[in-house]
């Protein structure tokens, strides 16, 4: 075989497995593999999963913090007029080397698939061109999806539907929207509607920023349900943000849960903008602002979440670590129990994918040897160490190695020890965390 890592813990619990790679691809997940390797892993009482997946980022717009200024208010509106200032100056050069230095970040943290919006708004389409070029260069080692997102809104903002058709037709693969951003709620609905359709016309999927707003009134996320199940687009369909329905009664939500789940909705919420962006207006008791994720995830509906943003108009921190999207995600949604917590690693990993469509993803023989290897034990130690990532693997070849998180001690009265980032107490039972390839 071309790779054997040995010893693995896999996110389901299984624990002592090997896993051998040929041409690529997982040849064979089983304990105690009897064959020999070009290459072979030490992975005894590691995590290995699949790769983190971002199902919802805005890369045109990523590693641009400062220019022309900062968001003062740290509000979504000011954001968007931010990106109105900012968008005059963008070059295909400039968007270019921010996203691939971004890309060299998400690499390094084990993230190998990302969606990322791109505005449409902008008649010379300079990001969709920009963010082409860069798929292409990607591809050997990261899977980009790009988003028709008309920033401004479709309706609102003069020739976006034709931007948006165009860019289409150069090789954008899925139709995004603002339904809660055009001039009123209706238009909003017709944005929907008209969105919708020309994904069933063009066979491609849709993914909608949705309702991204406090206002219990911003319902488009119930036209998109109605939308999708009209049209046949079942599967297809994703809903963004949803932030209103923190704000909505539980009355109402009784009633839209059930009707998202019949249309095959996808839902995608983004806890570090939502949790930075949303309640801004309120004084106190302030809104959590980010979507129902435990409901949505008991009524059967696909929930991912995704990073949105990383030091741009909207929020000025993130580094393209997904675990710590979902460490976040479990904070506010509250999701503390063991299930819980395993969900919203869920999340970051196989949910994700599953929204991005993505093919051959996950550790059965056939899939894509694409793999990381985690300094923790099991997914909620991840989460809870956002757990150094040691080796990260494309194809069956190492991309990337990060050396294992240890520390010094030099502690008065103490002997000095090599510690390392798992704090058990003594006699309880660690992880190995500190044993690597």
């Amino acid at each position: 075989m071309d790779l054997i890592l040995r010893g693995a813990t896999l996110p389901d619990g299984r624990t002592g497995i090997d896993i051998g790679i040929e041409k690529g691809r997982i040849a064979t997940v089983e304990p105690t593999l009897q064959a020999a390797a070009r290459q072979e892993i030490d992975a005894t009482g590691l995590l290995v999963t699949p790769p983190f997946v971002d199902p919802h980022f805005h890369m045109d717009a990523t590693l641009s913090l400062g220019f022309p200024r900062v968001n003062a208010s740290g509000t979504l509106l000011e954001g968007i007029a931010l990106w109105g200032e900012l968008k005059p100056h963008l070059t295909a050069e400039s968007i270019a080397e921010r996203a691939l230095a971004y890309c060299d970040w998400a690499v390094a943290r084990g993230l190998l698939a990302i969606r990322t919006h791109v505005d449409v708004c902008d008649a010379s389409l300079v990001a969709v061109e920009a963010l082409l070029e860069v798929k292409k260069q990607v591809r050997p080692y990261l899977d980009l999806q790009l988003v028709a997102f008309p920033q401004d809104g479709v309706f609102r903002s003069p020739g976006a539907l034709d931007n948006l058709k165009r860019a289409l037709d150069l090789g954008v693969d899925v139709i995004g929207g603002i339904p809660h951003f055009e001039r009123t709620m209706a238009e909003g609905a017709d944005s929907v509607r008209a969105l919708c359709e020309i994904a069933a016309e063009r066979g491609l999927p849709v993914d909608m920023h949705c309702d991204e707003s406090d206002d219990p009134m911003s319902r488009h996320v119930e036209t998109l349900a109605y939308e999708t199940q009209r049209l046949g687009l079942s599967g297809r369909v994703t809903g963004s943000h949803l932030t209103s329905m923190h704000s909505m009664d539980h009355y109402y939500v009784s009633k839209l849960i059930p009707l998202m789940a019949e249309a095959g909705l996808y839902v995608v919420a983004n806890p570090l903008i939502n949790i930075v962006i949303q309640g801004r207006h309120d004084t106190y008791p302030k809104r959590r602002g980010m979507t129902r994720v435990p409901e949505l995830m008991k009524a059967g509906i696909t929930v991912a979440f995704g990073h949105d943003c990383v030091m741009d108009p909207w929020y000025p921190l993130g580094s393209g670590d997904m675990l710590q999207v979902a460490h976040m995600g479990l904070h506010v949604a509250q999701m503390t129990g063991g299930d819980g917590m395993r969900a919203c690693f869920q999340a970051v990993t196989e949910n994700a994918a599953k929204v991005m469509g993505l093919e051959g993803y996950g550790l059965t023989p056939g899939c894509h040897a694409d793999l990381v290897v985690l300094q923790a034990g099991d997914p909620i130690e991840a989460i809870r160490l956002q757990a150094t990532r040691l080796y990260v693997i494309r194809r069956g070849e190492v991309i990337a190695e990060t050396a294992l998180a240890a520390a010094r001690l030099n502690l008065p009265g103490r002997p000095k020890t090599t510690g390392h980032t798992n704090p058990w107490p003594k006699g309880v039972p660690e992880s190995r965390t500190t044993r690597g390839g």
